[in-house]
């Protein structure tokens, strides 16, 4: 076999092939130039590679283009644009048969993402296939035969359909890969809890020792100071120098109070870490639980306070609630997700003042159905358009910047509440606020019979 390299013969096919092929990164500099590319613009690789594209090609369209080259990156997925739709990129004269009919050569585009080791898209492939005989003959073809344009706009319908699945199944791809980073991120998240509980669990306990000992050294000082009082008196103008030099009385008064705000810093974060570590449990994603729904809502809130408490307020309004049978990670991420969204509603409302916002979890027992608890998360933020108000739950739909947001949240939460065996409700009017409200069945449809559930879990004492 010839001595060659896999990315010389990428490279020498990418050279001869009968298109065009050329790279770019994100400024748009040009980082590849096929033979193709070269015979067509009149520009070789050394005129091209490192500079500006739109610099060296003024008559491309800039704007549309940017934007399809920057959806590659963000998305890291190809995109394609045909003839029929927007005729040429490159302003190439074609050297077709037919002449005194179309000037310009006719181009199919695709836009591909290259990808790094780390699968993060640095650079962006265009091919530009020229599709000149296929656009001539089909327009001698709707010019000869009614009939053959019957043939072509049904096949130019099944083409569309094609691209309709196509593009579904993109839709399907990306859910997946959004569903495998996140239950990457949960495994990693809760490794790292059990981690972080260990030396904290020791740290607490060193605390709690460390407390008494000082308790200890406290009752001994003040013993051993009225034991001196009593027996050399001689003494006690010395010993009040050497307290007073040493700050006894301040170091008393504050050291049991330093370690008493670390001991409740520490309860803090093994209890953060807790709920992390339960709300990241990858191994009971699909287990059933009679749980109470407080404590799934304490958790996750728990959780979540660091992405809320710039934003906003929460206040509580719970109800007694019976036991409820459903998967607790599951509804942990209906409450993250809903909490989230709520406070980023502030964010889009903006405050004057430096007013802060309110989000309000209530909780409740249907009063149509007892057999059937709710819960609702409520803001006072800039509310939902009518307009988006019936996609809000369809996936890939928002209303983010491109980047910001994956579209999956809601319907995230919406395919969750539907496999519970609930529904959830929304209300909302621009400049006004959002109500999301979640009906859930005290037991779920796939839900093990009683006798198989563990028992009810403890309720949650809310102050």
């Amino acid at each position: 076999m010839p001595d060659i390299t896999q990315p010389q013969l990428s490279d020498a096919i990418a050279q001869l092939v009968s298109c065009g092929v050329f790279s770019v990164d994100r400024q748009m500099h040009i980082l590849s130039w096929n033979r193709f590319m070269q015979y067509h613009s009149g520009f070789s690789g050394d005129d091209v590679i490192g500079k500006d594209m739109f610099a060296l090609f003024p008559e491309l369209p800039e704007k549309w283009l940017r934007k399809k080259i920057e959806s590659v990156f963000v998305l890291g997925v190809s995109a394609y644009t045909s003839w029929e739709h927007r005729p040429y990129l490159f302003r190439f004269r074609h050297t077709r048969p037919i002449t005194d009919t179309i000037e310009w050569m006719q181009q199919n585009c695709s836009f591909i993402p290259i990808e790094d080791g780390n699968g993060v898209v640095i650079a962006v492939g265009i091919t530009l296939l020229d599709a000149t005989d296929v656009c001539l003959a089909y327009g001698e073809l709707k010019k000869r035969e009614k009939t053959v344009t019957d043939a072509l706009q049904e096949l130019t319908v099944r083409n569309a359909q094609l691209s309709a699945l196509n593009e579904e199944l993109a839709q399907a791809h990306q859910q997946l890969l959004q569903s495998e980073k996140l239950a990457a991120i949960g495994q990693l998240a809760a490794g790292i809890a059990h981690e972080i509980n260990n030396p904290v669990g020791f740290v607490l306990s060193n605390l709690n020792s460390l407390q008494r000992y000082m308790s200890t050294l406290l009752d001994y000082a003040r013993s051993l100071d009225q034991l001196i009082g009593q027996h050399a008196p001689a003494l006690d103008a010395q010993l009040l120098a050497l307290a007073q030099a040493a700050d006894i009385e301040f170091l008393a008064e504050d050291g049991p109070a330093l370690v008493a705000e670390s001991q409740e810093g520490l309860t803090r974060v093994r209890d953060i870490v807790v709920d992390l570590r339960d709300f990241s449990r990858v191994d009971s994603a699909h287990q059933w639980d009679q749980v109470d729904i407080h404590r799934c809502i304490e958790s996750t809130l728990n959780i979540v306070h660091n992405e809320i408490k710039y934003q906003a307020d929460l206040v509580r309004e719970y109800s007694e609630l019976p036991p409820v049978t459903c998967i607790p990670s599951q509804i942990n991420q209906v409450v993250l997700n809903l909490v989230v969204n709520a406070a980023q509603s502030y964010a889009g409302k903006g405050t004057q003042g430096g007013e802060r916002g309110t989000i309000t979890v209530r909780t409740g027992v249907d009063a149509t159905d007892d057999a059937s608890i709710w819960f609702e998360v409520a803001d006072a933020g800039s509310g939902i358009a009518p307009e988006n108000l019936k996609r809000i739950f369809d996936p890939f739909f928002t209303t983010k910047p491109v980047g910001k947001g994956t579209g999956l949240g809601l319907s995230l939460t919406y395919g969750i509440v539907t496999a519970h065996g609930g529904r959830i409700d929304v209300s909302s009017t621009v400049g006004v606020g959002t109500t999301f409200r979640v009906t859930l069945p005290r037991r779920g449809p796939d839900a093990p019979p009683l006798e198989q559930q563990p028992p009810a879990a403890t309720a949650l004492a809310i102050t």
